[in-house]
């Protein structure tokens, strides 16, 4: 089946519906890490990783510019992963995020603003036993922009969280990558199609200059 075959089933199956964009968004930047960005670590994302950062780097901008909440997620756990339960067993990848690493700091380009909300978490959605969603209630943000790393895991699973809290996920293509092009695609079609809009940069920029 075609990719316009497939969005043809999904829509005749009944998903696919519309999320309106809200009156007080806020913009969410997850895990965006250095482990994404070095090519020394095994979480290294290729030039994709850079690619979104990029795209990060232009949305924060732009939400500061228009006073906009901005959250900056991270990843931390202590020595030997004990805060991070049978999901350090399961990825034993995450020992990169154990405190200390150099390479669970945010890239210079990203470095927390007086003003960024900075959640660590020791799961994959930034909503997890966080109290981001109390912070974001609090500020009566209604919907939130989504990018990060990666787009099968840590931005999925916030979107998802993003959903079922109340808040109508907006991920942004181009702001978020993955270590391969498949689930990449593959987790923004479901995303789309079930949990989220999914939207290109220029078109995020555009509802933030508004």
């Amino acid at each position: 089946m075609g990719e316009q075959g497939l969005d043809r089933d999904y829509r005749q199956a009944g998903f696919g519906g519309q999320l309106a964009w809200g009156e007080k968004p806020a913009l969410v930047l997850v895990d965006p890490v250095l482990a994404y960005l070095d090519p020394e670590c095994p979480l290294y994302a290729g030039q994709s990783a850079h690619d979104a950062l990029a795209a990060m780097v232009a949305l924060r901008a732009m939400a500061h510019a228009r006073s906009m909440p901005v959250v900056l997620t991270g990843v931390s756990f202590q020595k030997g992963g004990v805060d991070g339960g049978l999901f350090f067993k399961k990825v034993p990848a995450l020992k990169h995020f154990e405190v200390g690493s150099p390479v669970a700091a945010f890239p210079e380009a990203l470095t927390p603003a007086s003003t960024d909300i900075v959640i660590m978490k020791n799961y994959a959605s930034a909503f997890f036993a966080t109290s981001l969603a109390s912070t974001l209630h609090a500020l009566k943000v209604d919907c939130v922009l989504i990018g990060g790393y990666s787009t099968s895991g840590c931005v999925r699973a916030t979107t998802l969280d993003a959903i079922q809290t109340g808040f109508a996920p907006f991920v942004v293509r181009q702001a978020c990558a993955d270590r391969d092009p498949r689930p990449h695609e593959a987790n923004l079609f479901d995303l789309q199609a079930k949990y989220a809009e999914v939207i290109d940069l220029e078109d995020a920029l555009a509802r933030l200059r508004a």
